[in-house]
């Protein structure tokens, strides 16, 4: 119901015959188009105050609308003696603020006689107000703000209640017209949010480290839960072979989580060269996170070194998950807690010498550095992993490449149809204590090779042979002109097939007989011939299971059929016990 004086509006409504209704259908008309058709309000806010103001009659008017987070009432524009724009009116002050309140219009013909009117702007300004005519701005359930006409000019100087049904009928079309543009902001808003966002997100993808090749003695891996990760790793390869390397998970999420990111990583990079060893070099990032960090944000990071020529590590673990070191041959794991808080919480808390280290020799082990994204991932069951699950995983896929490894590793948590529950970041440091294997001689060798051929190989079906078949495989790769990335499937393939045969065909017995692979040129492809001495197979009964069913550990089939093109048994020799043929077609650039 609308406030009015108790003077009637009887005889304004009498009055109004066909042609000022005609008036008033026409401006409604207008007005509206003008509302609706607008992107920004500035533009066609004053314009229609003057024409509304002239229309009814009066001397001055003005928008406000709601400041949605302080809930003030701001002047929007205005038309009239006096400017009064950028004028903010607390939550329910004065009578524009009681009719947004209300939800409701207000007749106000003598402002003397209502308490709630303030007679500020007019001490102010010199301005006198006698009367006001308000209709609250409105979409729905939402207020917007509202609209008022001050000092009518014309005939009795009275606002009527048609005026007032007018400029509720005209606010209403401003309310949608500042609904829309206000949607339209928010969507612009939200599409730079997102270009920003892949711009994070490149700049981050650049930040991580190239991929090393399969014999480098560090690997890692980052999945981002969302377009920008809070987790991070790096790999810095030093002039005197040691190799430094880090994992670090920010607290938090979002842009400030990957701006911190970013400054922590780019700090380990820049000081990683120069610091005596790792607790150093985190003191001096813990101190400068320390000096910059305004969010109360914080980073739990493993920073340390490798050095392949003796085997030997140095850590620092500052309040991250434990990193585990997994012996080969005992299958035990020794987990390295945190000595110190995460970086970014207290400046120089650990002294002059920086955090305290931890030394392990790597000779015949492997470490490995996660964030939280791996332990509270959830597994194809439903559940969540847990530490318990990510040694399992470790031991299940022990014997594969550490490239490789990672794959099977993170694969193993990522649930088809579903996105990760947090970043996951895992970098793997490990060294055999052996030489690298010579290079394979790219000519045939024994009488049987078959036609074609420029590589054969024949080792025992052994895990500690697997490293000599990768590198026998690259080697054939190279050898026939194929990329990096073309190689990298081939080697997969290859690594995945000899698992099979050792685990499956030999059954693990400990003195296995032999693999023969021959490594053939057919054409536009290169085909993988691998031989094994043990018992025939049913090839019907190696069939790869559907995807649903895939347990960790049971990708292998899958594995090998999506990075070649053909993968099958096949008729095997006298004397052979099974006989697989992979073939992967060469690059179209390879001639």
């Amino acid at each position: 119901m609308n406030q009015s004086s108790s003077e009637p509006d009887s005889a304004a409504a009498a009055n109004t015959g066909p042609a000022e209704i005609k008036d008033h259908l026409a401006l409604i008309a207008e007005m509206t188009r003008e509302f609706t058709a607008t992107h920004t309000l500035d533009s066609v806010s004053m314009k229609a105050l003057e024409r509304i103001t002239a229309f009814v009659g009066a001397e001055a008017s003005s928008m406000f609308l709601l400041d949605a987070d302080s809930g003030e009432l701001v002047c929007n524009a205005c038309f009239g003696p006096v400017n009064i724009t950028g004028l903010r009116l607390p939550p329910g002050t004065g009578i524009v603020g009681r009719a947004v309140q209300q939800v409701q219009g207000q007749i106000i013909r003598d402002v003397r006689k209502d308490s709630d009117f303030g007679a500020l702007v007019d001490a102010k300004t010199g301005f006198s107000t006698r009367s006001i005519l308000v209709a609250p701005m409105a979409l729905g359930s939402e207020s917007l703000g509202a609209i008022e006409i001050i000092n009518k000019t014309g005939g009795d100087g009275l606002f009527t209640r048609n005026d007032l049904m007018l400029l509720e009928t005209l606010t209403r079309a401003a309310g949608l017209a500042v609904h829309n543009i206000r949607l339209a902001e928010r969507i612009v808003e939200r599409e730079r949010e997102r270009h920003e966002l892949e711009l994070a997100a490149e700049i981050q993808r650049d930040l991580l480290p190239a991929a090393t090749s399969h014999d480098f003695p560090v690997h890692g891996i980052n999945i981002p839960a969302r377009a920008v990760s809070g987790d991070f790793y790096d790999i810095i390869p030093l002039a005197d072979g040691r190799i430094w390397f880090s994992v670090g998970d920010v607290s938090g999420k979002g842009m400030n989580a990957a701006l911190l990111m970013a400054k922590t990583t780019s700090l380990f990079r820049c000081l990683a060269k120069s610091a005596e060893h790792p607790g150093q070099l985190m003191g001096v990032i813990n101190s400068e996170l320390c000096e910059t960090n305004s969010h109360g944000m914080f980073v739990t990071m493993v920073g340390g070194f490798f050095d392949p020529a003796t085997g030997k590590m140095r850590l620092c673990n500052a309040g991250h998950e434990p990193p585990l070191v997994f012996d080969w041959a005992k299958q035990s794991f020794l987990p390295l807690p945190a000595d110190t808080p995460p970086l970014g919480i207290a400046p120089d808390i650990m002294g002059h010498d920086g955090f305290p280290n931890i030394e392990i020799n790597l000779r015949a082990s492997s470490l490995y550095i996660f964030t939280d994204g791996l332990t509270e991932a959830t597994t194809f069951g439903g559940g969540m992993l847990g530490i318990d699950g990510a040694r399992a995983l470790i031991r299940e896929h022990a014997e594969e490449s550490a490239d490789l490894r990672l794959k099977s590793i993170t694969g193993a948590v990522r649930v088809p149809g579903k996105s990760l529950h947090d970043d996951l970041t895992l970098l793997i440091v490990e060294d055999s204590g052996e030489p690298a294997p010579a290079p394979v001689e790219v000519a045939p060798g024994e009488d049987d090779v078959h036609e074609g051929v420029i590589a054969r190989i024949r080792v025992p079906a052994t895990p500690d042979r697997l490293k000599l078949i990768r590198a026998s495989a690259e080697q054939a790769a190279v050898f026939c002109g194929a990329d990096k990335a073309w190689t990298l499937d081939l080697v997969m393939a290859v690594d995945e097939s000899c698992q099979n045969i050792i685990r499956h065909a030999y059954k693990g017995v400990p003195e296995p007989g032999d693999i023969v692979i021959d490594f053939v040129r057919e054409g536009d492809s290169l085909a993988v011939l691998l031989m094994d001495f043990a018992e025939p197979v049913d090839p019907e009964k190696i069939k790869s299971r559907d995807l649903n069913d895939v347990q960790p550990g049971g990708l292998g089939v899958h594995l090998i059929k999506s990075v070649t093109d053909d993968a099958r048994f096949m008729p095997p020799p006298a004397g052979v016990g099974n006989l697989f043929k992979l073939t992967k077609r060469l690059p179209a650039k390879v001639n």
